[in-house]
C-alpha cells in the first residue's frame, strides 16, 4: 500500500492500517467468504486446513489466521453476530436491571477451531504470522509441491492428509500490455491450480485470481472440467476500472487434469467411424486456431457455450473501492501495518540514493 494522495483518501486503504491489517485485499477476501462460505461456519470440521498460494504480505493469511485460528468475525457475518448479542443483552437487562447491556453486547465470544492447519507460500519472504507455517517457493517450479506436502504434514510426510482449502491472490508485476499482462497472469493461475490438484480433497474448495481478457472462457470452462461449480467473483473492495476478478470454484471431483475431458485431437475416429472435420485458422499474431466440430444436421441448432454466473460480491452500498473520499479534519495517516520485508525495488531505491537522488545527482563539481 503505497502513500500516494489517492491511496490516502481510498476508503480501504486506510479501514486496513485503522483495522490492522497488512493490506486492502483483506477485505476481498472477508467479501468472497460472505457470499461463498468459504470457511463453511455451519461445519467448522470442513475448513481446517487451507494453503494460502501467492501470500506475501500475508493480509489472505492473516485473515485465515484471525477467522480459523482465533475465532473472529467480520464483515457482514460480525455484524449479524453483534446485532443478536444486543437482542440477547436487552431481553437480560430487562429481566435483570443489575446486568450492564454495554458490558453484554461488549462480551464477543471467540470461535476457534481446533486442528486447524494453515501454510502460507510464497517466492518473497513474509514476515511470520501467528499459527501460520510459512514456506518460500515458486509455485510455478515442480520441486514446490513435494515442499508443500511436507510442509502439510511434517510428521508423516508419504501420508499426507488432503486440505480443505485454496486461494491464491498472485498476479504477476502487470507491463501495462494487457494481452501480455493476461496470458501471464493465466499460466499463474494454471500453476496455482496444478499445485491446489495435489493436495485438495474431494470436495475441497480453490480461490484465485484472474485477470478477464477476450479468451477468458477458455479457463472457465477448463475449470469446469475438474470442478462442479466455477464462479467468478467481483468483490466490492476490488475496483471496477481492474480487470482482476477471482474464480471460485467449489466442489472439487478429485479428477487429475490429465485425465479431465480434452478437445479431441487431430485424425482421431469417432464411434461412427469417420474423422471429425477440422477448421484450421491464422488469427493476425500469428497464432494458429483450430476448431473441432462434429457433424450435425442442418436444421440443428448451434452448440451452446458454458458461460461461468458473474457475481458481485459484499455490500454494494458500501465504500466505493474507485472513489477518493475527503480525507477528514485532523486525519493522521497511520503507518502501513506491516512494511515490505524485502520488495523488489529495494536494489533500485539504494542504487539511486548511492547516485544523489531519484534523478541522480543535480551538480557536479568544477
Amino acid at each position: 500500500m503505497g502513500k500516494s494522495s489517492k491511496d490516502k483518501r481510498d476508503a480501504y486503504y486506510r479501514l486496513a492500517k485503522e483495522q490492522n491489517w497488512r493490506a486492502r485485499s483483506a477485505f476481498k477476501l472477508i467479501q468472497i467468504d460472505e457470499q461463498f462460505d468459504l470457511f463453511s461456519y455451519q461445519d467448522p470440521s470442513k475448513c481446517t486446513r487451507v494453503v494460502d498460494l501467492c501470500a506475501a504480505p500475508g493480509s489472505w493469511s492473516q485473515v485465515l489466521s484471525r477467522v480459523l485460528i482465533k475465532g473472529e468475525s467480520f464483515g457482514r457475518r460480525a455484524w449479524i453476530e453483534k446485532q443478536a448479542a444486543h437482542e440477547k443483552a436487552r431481553q437480560s437487562a430487562s429481566s435483570d436491571p443489575d446486568i450492564s447491556t454495554l458490558t453484554l453486547a461488549a462480551d464477543k465470544e471467540l470461535k476457534p477451531r481446533p486442528n486447524v492447519h494453515i501454510v502460507a507460500i510464497d517466492l518473497q519472504p513474509m514476515a511470520p504470522l501467528a499459527g501460520i507455517t510459512t514456506l518460500k517457493a515458486d509455485i510455478t517450479h515442480p520441486t514446490t509441491a513435494p515442499l508443500l506436502l511436507k510442509a502439510l504434514n511434517p510428521s508423516s510426510p508419504d501420508s499426507p492428509q488432503p486440505v480443505d482449502l485454496v486461494i491464491s491472490d498472485g498476479a504477476p508485476d502487470v507491463t501495462g500490455l494487457h494481452d501480455l499482462d493476461i496470458y501471464i497472469q493465466a499460466q499463474l493461475l494454471f500453476s496455482a491450480l496444478s499445485l491446489a490438484m495435489k493436495v485438495l480433497r474431494p470436495g475441497g474448495k480453490f480461490v484465485a485470481k484472474i485477470f478477464r481478457g477476450r479468451d477468458v472462457d477458455l479457463i472457465y470452462a477448463q475449470l469446469k472440467c475438474v470442478f462442479e461449480h466455477v464462479t467468478v467473483a467481483k468483490p466490492r473492495s476490488s475496483r471496477a476500472s481492474s480487470l482482476e476478478a477471482f474464480v471460485v470454484c467449489e466442489g472439487y471431483t478429485g479428477t487429475p487434469l490429465d485425465q479431465a475431458p480434452q478437445p479431441v485431437s487431430v485424425g482421431t475416429e469417432t464411434k461412427s467411424g469417420p474423422q471429425e472435420p477440422v477448421t484450421r485458422m491464422i488469427k493476425d499474431d500469428g497464432t494458429v486456431e483450430l476448431s473441432f466440430q462434429k457433424a450435425v444436421k442442418p436444421t440443428a441448432p448451434p452448440p451452446q457455450r458454458w458461460i461461468a454466473p458473474f457475481l458481485a460480491c459484499g455490500d454494494l452500498s458500501a465504500w466505493d473501492s474507485d472513489a477518493t473520499y475527503k480525507l477528514p479534519e485532523g486525519h493522521v495517516s497511520l503507518d502501513p501495518v506491516q512494511p515490505p520485508t524485502a520488495p523488489p525495488y529495494k536494489e533500485a531505491l539504494e542504487r539511486r540514493r548511492a547516485e544523489g537522488g531519484a534523478y541522480g545527482k543535480t551538480g557536479s563539481k568544477k
